[in-house]
């Protein structure tokens, strides 16, 4: 039997904040097509049920201050099964180009001589809104910072700063562990009484959240159990969750 001939190609595909539904059509009919998913911790497991019988699944992720697959593996398996098997879907949660390495991985597979193609998720921090905080909001909100809570060498984006100066959303993407520096960094700015919400598992049956002032951050996490993968939404769109409309007849 004659074999067939591969044509390596990588998708870096973004799973979408955690319900599987939310997951873009494109998104849902690559995976089907692939020979080779490559998944993520925050991937949703039953995205791994569209693909195909002979489909292989791995899973390349990097467990919360855990355990991980390093970067340069995670590389060479791209290569390897692109060239050994054809299709290969990198799958990430949320959208790979926010705060992923969505970018770095096409990057690299086009040093290798495989097409690569981009497919954009829901970010997590567009669930919000499953919480009745909006992300903008007229005459509240003139924007939306995104920040990461935990730059390459582990500490704080200088950003936060920039950003408290501005009448813009705040949200904080990998932040759990610096809930203290956070709240003191809006205090000292005499900004402790801004409100502030953590969200867990936004899009799922599991979700857990909190509202209250972001002088408060560590303990309303430690008083709800809410741990990784949370966002932090600081801003006065968080008050608005507050609001319940009146319904006329």
């Amino acid at each position: 039997m004659e074999n067939k001939e591969i044509f390596p190609e990588l998708f870096v595909l973004g799973a979408g904040p955690g319900d599987p539904e939310l997951i873009t059509v494109k998104g849902y009919k690559v995976l089907q097509a692939a020979d080779v998913i490559l998944y993520d911790n925050l991937a949703n497991k039953e995205l791994l049920g569209l693909a195909k019988a002979d489909c292989e699944k791995i899973y390349v992720g990097k467990q919360p201050y855990g355990t991980y697959t390093p970067q340069e593996t995670i590389h060479e398996m791209i290569k390897h099964f692109a060239f050994t098997r054809g299709k290969v879907v990198r799958l990430k949660g949320g959208d790979p180009f926010i705060f992923g390495r969505g970018f770095e991985e096409i990057v690299y597979a086009r040093t290798q001589g495989i097409k690569t193609h981009f497919i954009p998720g829901i970010t997590s921090m567009q669930a919000s809104g499953f919480d009745d905080i909006p992300l903008t909001h007229r005459q509240i909100s003139e924007g939306v910072w995104m920040i990461t809570g935990t730059k390459k060498d582990g500490t704080l984006s200088a950003d936060l700063q920039l950003a408290m100066q501005s009448n813009a959303t705040v949200v904080i993407y990998m932040g759990m562990k610096q809930l203290a520096v956070i709240a003191d960094t809006y205090i000292n700015k005499g900004k402790g009484q801004t409100p502030a919400a953590i969200i867990q598992h936004a899009s799922l049956p599991k979700k857990k959240s909190v509202t209250g002032l972001v002088k408060d951050l560590p303990q309303m996490a430690e008083s709800n159990q809410l741990t990784y993968p949370a966002l932090i939404i600081i801003g006065d769109v968080v008050g608005l969750s507050n609001i319940t409309p009146q319904i006329t007849t």
